[in-house]
């Protein structure tokens, strides 16, 4: 498993990640986590997670309402 905090937006960061295919979860106060599985998760996976991850943090895009509307489930 791999855990990055981040003081603002950890919530919508995730949530963007999970609109675009990117499945992790949000911990409070400000955890981003993702889990891997080695039997299945490939190289070019993970590239492409941590892709998402830059393009979601460079764009903003996880400062968007929809992103930021607390769910019971994260």
């Amino acid at each position: 498993q791999v855990a990055l905090a981040r003081d603002d937006g950890a919530y919508g960061i995730v949530q963007a990640l999970i609109a675009r295919g990117v499945v992790g979860d949000f911990r409070a106060p400000d955890v981003l986590r993702f889990g891997f599985t080695p039997l299945y998760t490939r190289f070019i996976d993970v590239w492409d997670a941590v892709e998402h991850l830059r393009q979601v943090l460079d764009s903003g895009e996880w400062r968007e309402p929809r992103f930021n509307r607390k769910a019971a489930v994260t």
